[in-house]
């Protein structure tokens, strides 16, 4: 499964084992947090300043 834009913050938790700690190292340490599991990676990076396309290659590198 390829993790994208729309794909919502504890799905990717669920997806990624790694997830955690790319989100974390990029400034997103609200992972644990209830709007997490309802929010999705566009979202949360537009409020953290992420750029979304670097955050992708980093969650979807070795899934596919």
């Amino acid at each position: 499964m390829k993790i994208t834009e729309k794909t919502i913050i504890g799905d990717i938790l669920k997806i990624n084992p790694n997830a955690a700690e790319i989100l974390m190292s990029n400034g997103m340490g609200c992972i644990g947090c209830p709007s997490a599991q309802m929010e999705s990676l566009e979202d949360a990076a537009l409020i953290h300043g992420l750029d979304i396309k670097d955050l992708l290659e980093q969650l979807n590198k070795g899934l596919e």
